[in-house]
This record gives C-alpha cells, sequence and structure tokens, in this order.
C-alpha cells in the first residue's frame, strides 16, 4: 500500500461527495485507500459514504472528537508507506495524490510534504507558514489593519512566507492540514497528533516534533488542489476564533514554555483592546444603514473574555 488517505469529516456530506469523486478519478498507478473519519455529523454523511462510496473504509464516531484526535483514529488502521491527511474540502488535481507521493520517495530527508494549494478562482492560497513566536504574535495582534483583506500588505504578514518563491521547492516550518502528506517512519519514530489540540495549531506542533528529529518540511509545487477552506469550522463561527488563538498559545505552551504562552496571550489581549475604539467607530455607521451588530459582538466578547481569563489561569491548556 503506497498511501493511505484520511479525512476528516464534520457535516460536509456534500462537499466530501466532490471531494472522495476526485480522489478516485485523479489517483492513478499508485496503490491506495481512503479512510473516513465522521466525528458525528448529522446530515446524512456517513449513509453517503456507505452507499456510495463501499470501497471507502469509514469510522463514526459518537461525537465530534476534533480534528487532531479523528486523524489520530485514521492513522491507527491506516496501511500505506505514507499517509495523506486531506480535508473534506478539497478536490484532487491532475494526480495530485500521486505526484506528491512520487516526490517524496525522490526526496528521502522529506519527512512530510504539502502541495500547492490554490482557491477555486485559481489564486494561491496560503498553505505554508512559520511556527508562531512572540514577535509574529504581537505583529498579528497589534497591527488592526490585518483586518481587512483589501489592505492586505506581506510585511503585515509575515507568518505566511510572504517573500517565498512558492513557484518553487521550498523548506518551511509547517504545511497546512487540507494536504499533508507523512511518512510511516515518521509516524512511528515520532508519534501522531497531540490530541490535546482540538482543532488549529495540531499540524504546527506536529511539524516542530517532526523538525526536531532531523526531517525537513518540504513545499512541492507540482502537485496542485483546490481548498474551498473552513467548511466544518464556518459550521461554528462563533468558536473559530478562540479556537485559533488558543491553538496558537496552545503550541507555544508546549514548544516554549507557560511563560511565553502567557505573554503571548498578554499581547493577544492588548491587541483585541486596542482595536475596540476602531471597531465602536465603524459600527456606528453600520447602525446607521441598517446592519444587525450582536452577533458580531457576541463573537468579540468571547475572545476579550478568553483573553482576560487567560491572563490569570491558561484557559489554552485542556
Amino acid at each position: 500500500m503506497d498511501v493511505s488517505i484520511i479525512i476528516v469529516s464534520w457535516n460536509t456530506k456534500e462537499i466530501l461527495i466532490d471531494c472522495l469523486e476526485s480522489i478516485f478519478e485523479q489517483t492513478r498507478d499508485t496503490e491506495f485507500e481512503v479512510v473516513v473519519v465522521d466525528n458525528c455529523s448529522s446530515d446524512g454523511s456517513v449513509e453517503m459514504v456507505a452507499s456510495e462510496f463501499p470501497q471507502v473504509r469509514l469510522i463514526e464516531n459518537s461525537e465530534n472528537k476534533g480534528f487532531a484526535a479523528a486523524n489520530n483514529q485514521g492513522m491507527t488502521i491506516s496501511r500505506g508507506r505514507y499517509v495523506l491527511l486531506l480535508n473534506p474540502d478539497t478536490i484532487v488535481l491532475d494526480g495530485a495524490i500521486q505526484k506528491t507521493v512520487n516526490y517524496a520517495d525522490q526526496n528521502s530527508e522529506a519527512g512530510v510534504v504539502g502541495c500547492r494549494v490554490i482557491w477555486p478562482d485559481g489564486r494561491r492560497q496560503n498553505s505554508c507558514f512559520r511556527f508562531p513566536t512572540l514577535a509574529l504574535v504581537a505583529i498579528g495582534s497589534t497591527l488592526f489593519f490585518r483586518m481587512a483583506k483589501s489592505l492586505y500588505h506581506p510585511l503585515l504578514n509575515p507568518d505566511r512566507y510572504p517573500y517565498l518563491d512558492f513557484n518553487q521547492e521550498q523548506n518551511v516550518d509547517a504545511v497546512a492540514g487540507c494536504f499533508f502528506l507523512v511518512r510511516r517512519k515518521v509516524i512511528d519514530q515520532v508519534g501522531m497528533f497531540d490530541e490535546d489540540f482540538f482543532m488549529y495549531g495540531e499540524e504546527a506542533e506536529w511539524c516542530h516534533r517532526i523538525a526536531k528529529e532531523g526531517w525537513r518540511i518540504r513545499y512541492f509545487p507540482g502537485a496542485e488542489i483546490i481548498h474551498l477552506y473552513g467548511a466544518s469550522s464556518s459550521q461554528v463561527e462563533d468558536d473559530t476564533k478562540v479556537n485559533k488563538r488558543k491553538g496558537t498559545l496552545l503550541f507555544l505552551h508546549k514548544t516554549r514554555g507557560p511563560f511565553c504562552a502567557w505573554l503571548a496571550n498578554l499581547i493577544m489581549a492588548v491587541g483585541v483592546l486596542l482595536r475596540i475604539p476602531f471597531w465602536v467607530f465603524v459600527d456606528i455607521f453600520s447602525l446607521m444603514v441598517g446592519h444587525k451588530i450582536n452577533k458580531i459582538w457576541n463573537k468579540r466578547v468571547r475572545v476579550i473574555w478568553f483573553h482576560l481569563v487567560g491572563l490569570c489561569y491558561p484557559v489554552w491548556k485542556p
């Protein structure tokens, strides 16, 4: 078995169909298996996979175990020389899986390989990133202009390798979990995901452990997928902002120590508080044109409360 493809799904029935079809249509000359781990979906995803893709190995959870734990379930029963973690909101293009497996076979130092990821309109999507540091947290937290996509500037997004040539192979700190190829030898040596992470931060922490053992984390532009982004997380938007921040702080706690995580939380708290006057100013105009802001402020209050409590207690730890 060359590669085990593991897909964690939570209420993604319609796009999961497209993902699975693309795998079986686009993967040739490679012996593979597909394992779908369903995190207690209520949209008929399990029934769809069982009836339309009987060749898929299916794990049905009675609760949402999160991204890390569910992927570990799939890895535990997988049989491939490689394991590919693939999001359900992806479309495999032009033999991307076998191209990535072939690349890994030819580059024995690569413990993890990520491919080129694009939006449905063809624009490149950021799929490589640096490990979180206090400096990166400070930039992301205090420069509120990052909130406006129209004001995107590379200097405001240093965590995403803004000056890297993504048409060339590159060594990076981490690749995104939407397409994450890892060697079986690496899993045996380093272990699987840290299940303290529910969603966000787990691939960075895993890449950190893998790199510490001397393996390279590689970006390979010779294979390409479409990523719709946020199919599952968009269903719980109120939790997403907190979970992203929690993932960053937990990563720092585990790799740099609790004091570093506390400092990062303090920086994030200051950044959020600095944004409040800006939010109020913008929301006054939103109210004047009839926009509702209750839901937006519910999210903001959750984030503020998370960081304020975190100054007294490490709420990012499970």
